[in-house]
């Protein structure tokens, strides 16, 4: 960490630093007997890794051999760093090449080489490292951005407009030979020192990749092969070079020179036309060009053949993911664990024939509680207890035609079953607005977030079990639920019908689109919308679809009633409050109860109509109704019983003021 020089007799600081340092470079004659501890670890005064700034506000990676510290807002600023429950993975863990080419799942895997001096780190391969770059050991480099070289004295600017190809008054890059015409970028020409998007993004330029250089006072841009220092003469390795500084072979004349990204700019495909129509062209000019041409096609067929295979292999297994059993906390959510004395008692027997069974009349389950072990009286016998036992139907990973990755049930379902329970990262809606904004820059377009409540919610994306395989269909067989589970809300998929064995379980995402645009809807349903987030077509408007366009043709006046839905009021017609209400069967009855306030343990079986209806002397059919609670009087007992209110006159008992 002192003379960045790779070499034996290192000694290793066994703080949180990770950090190695030779004996000398300490003022060591000899290894200390002691546990070693460098002075940064002693003091706790770590140096963000980004910034250089040290201070006892910076943070550790999460990889346990990593080491690095770093400022929240400096590790935030880079896409490639991932953050988890247990804090975050710095950029070094996460290839900076492929990251830019928006490949993020390629980008974390595999063997990295990382930079010594900043957060950067590539895929070791000729394929991933910017060129330019210098070896320290086969896994530990400086990268090419600690140049030496000045902006004022590197860059060589071609005379045209990388944009129109013309020249004129061009705005020329303070790093690469690009230039343009500020108009052709829809800019202002700006002023002081300006640097192209490529460059600002920090793209760099690889290994085997073609390209044009200028060498020396040369008038003339000539094609080269960028090289890996190791791959060229060893002459050619002894010239004087620095950091940033490249080998490339020149086609044609088959020299090597070292050069840097200023006098260097990417060769693209039709360039052989370049020389086309020039009478004076030199033959060795003539004859790179066409040699140029030839290694672009062989190095592009290469590229495309390496990536056809690993899609190839892709297409055979899901993208990866790491399967979970339970939901796992991210930031400042937190899991609601419930009091055994809070936990809902149902009524249900053991000696009952399936207790809190799909067909029983457990109250827990009709109000979407779990059961608990220690609170039911059904004890072991109890069947309301899928989210905890995770009682799944045996499922499979299917490949579906045009929908991606799907899931499929291995055994039949019966309706109202439990399916799956949706699982994943417990996030809040500040971290889901960052990941969404983090998967915009990076063109991700599949999401697994699923809301819970106003700021919880599950994204199943990096971690997650089968439900997130189940794809949206416009008439799905199945559908969310929201049950609590020994105090805490958890997602549940149940069954809508009878599903067969060998049938993908699908459900209505309910999708809000981000941004201006729609996802086509593949699912193939009769009342498809055609658009995720699209209310599909009712089943009455697509089934008399075709009856109504024979109406219009035979000019046929017909009305077509439609049953408005019976809407409820939210409140208790008793005591006033919200929560879990029983509803009035009776038509046009919008009134609804609490379960308590009707003295009641369980809700009733069958139709039922509410108290409202009956007179409160003999229950007979009431025929005069207090507006402000369910007392009502039949034709005999309603003399005196009501009087007008304040309230616009309505009719009250002699229960209110």
């Amino acid at each position: 960490q002192i003379c960045e020089s790779y070499g034996e007799s290192l000694l290793a600081c066994e703080g949180e630093c990770c950090s190695v340092f030779h004996l000398e470079c300490l003022g060591l004659k000899a290894v200390p007997e002691e546990k070693f501890i460098c002075a940064e670890c002693k003091n706790g005064e770590h140096t963000c890794f980004s910034c250089k700034l040290p201070g006892k506000d910076v943070k550790r990676c999460s990889v346990s051999t990593c080491g690095k510290f770093y400022h929240e807002s400096c590790v935030r600023k880079f896409a490639t760093a991932l953050f988890e429950s247990r804090g975050f993975r710095c950029p070094q863990h996460c290839c900076t090449a492929c990251s830019m080419d928006k490949d993020m799942h390629k980008a974390s895997k595999g063997r990295m080489a990382r930079c010594l001096r900043c957060p950067v780190a590539y895929h070791s391969g000729d394929g991933c490292i910017a060129a330019g770059s210098l070896f320290v050991s086969s896994h530990i480099l400086i990268c090419s951005n600690h140049s030496k070289r000045t902006h004022s004295s590197s860059a060589v600017n071609v005379g045209f407009c990388f944009v129109c190809a013309r020249g004129g008054k061009l705005l020329c890059c303070e790093s690469c030979p690009a230039s343009f015409h500020p108009e052709c970028l829809s800019i202002e020409m700006p002023e002081g020192c300006w640097n192209c998007n490529d460059c600002k993004a920090g793209k760099k330029l690889r290994y085997k990749q073609i390209v044009w250089v200028k060498l020396g006072n040369y008038r003339q841009w000539w094609p080269a092969e960028i090289c890996n220092p190791r791959s060229v003469p060893l002459n050619i390795q002894g010239l004087k070079h620095d950091i940033g500084d490249f080998p490339v072979f020149f086609f044609g004349s088959h020299d090597y020179y070292w050069v840097h990204q200023g006098r260097v700019f990417p060769y693209v495909e039709g360039d052989k036309s370049f020389a086309e129509g020039q009478t004076s062209i030199n033959k060795t000019f003539k004859k790179a060009l066409e040699e140029a041409a030839k290694r672009f096609q062989e190095l592009k067929a290469q590229r495309e053949s390496k990536e056809a295979l690993e899609i190839e292999r892709n297409s055979r297994k899901p993208p990866p993911y790491k399967h979970i059993k339970s939901n796992k906390v991210i930031g400042k959510v937190q899991i609601q664990v419930a009091d055994l004395s809070e936990i809902p008692r149902c009524n249900c027997k053991p000696s009952d024939e399936n207790p809190c069974g799909l067909e029983s009349e457990c109250l827990n389950r009709m109000l979407q509680y779990e059961c608990h072990p220690q609170v039911c009286p059904a004890g072991e016998r109890c069947q309301n207890q899928c989210f905890t036992k995770r009682l799944y139907p045996d499922a499979e990973i299917i490949k579906t035609e045009r929908r991606g990755w799907g899931l499929r049930t291995k055994r039949s379902i019966k309706k109202g079953e439990f399916v799956n329970e949706y699982v994943g990262e417990l996030i809040d809606e500040e971290e889901c607005r960052l990941r969404i904004k983090r998967a915009h820059e990076n063109s991700v377009t599949n999401f697994y977030m699923l809301t819970v409540t106003k700021d919880r919610i599950i994204d199943a994306g990096p971690k997650g079990n089968y439900s997130r395989f189940m794809n949206h269909s416009c008439n799905p067989n199945c559908e969310t639920q929201k049950w609590t589970v020994n105090g805490d809300i958890r997602v549940g998929l149940f069954a809508l019908c009878d599903i067969p064995a060998g049938m993908e379980l699908t459900f209505n995402y309910n999708l809000d689109c981000l941004g201006n645009g729609r996802t086509e809807c593949h699912c193939g349903a009769e009342n498809c919308s055609g658009f995720l987030g699209v209310r599909p077509k009712t089943a009455f408007a697509t089934a008399n679809e075709e009856k109504v366009k024979n109406a219009k043709l035979k000019q046929k006046k017909r009305k077509i009633k439609t049953e408005q839905k019976q809407m409820h009021e939210d409140n208790c017609f008793q005591c006033g409050d919200g929560g879990e209400l029983v509803m009035c069967d009776k038509k046009d009855c919008p009134k609804a109860y609490h379960l308590l306030c009707l003295n009641l343990t369980q809700p009733p079986f069958g139709k039922w109509e509410c108290p409202w209806h009956q007179c409160d002397v003999c229950s007979n059919p009431a025929v005069s109704f207090c507006e402000f609670c369910p007392h009502s009087f039949c034709k005999d007992h309603e003399k005196g019983a009501l009087v007008p209110s304040a309230l616009d006159g309505r009719l009250c008992c002699s229960a209110h003021d």
